[in-house]
């Protein structure tokens, strides 16, 4: 039996599209803060994850949940 070594994948998804990993250097919340730009709705999101799947970890960015001036 022999044992091989292979480098673990990032994939980020937000709102069911995939974003490209811009390297293992960024922590998953400097790549959250990096697409901010692009998606200003993730200033506020939580990171879900990683979850595993085979040499895939899937991290998830989940916008915060509700509602600007709510009334009490």
């Amino acid at each position: 039996m022999s044992i091989s070594i292979t480098s673990l994948v990032r994939e980020f998804i937000y709102n069911g599209v995939n974003l490209v990993d811009p390297g293992a250097a960024f922590s998953p919340a400097e790549v959250r803060d990096m697409y901010t730009a692009q998606y200003p709705e993730l200033t506020t999101a939580v990171i879900e994850g990683p979850e595993y799947s085979g040499d895939v970890a899937h991290y998830k960015f989940v916008r915060a949940a509700g509602t600007k001036g709510a009334y009490a």
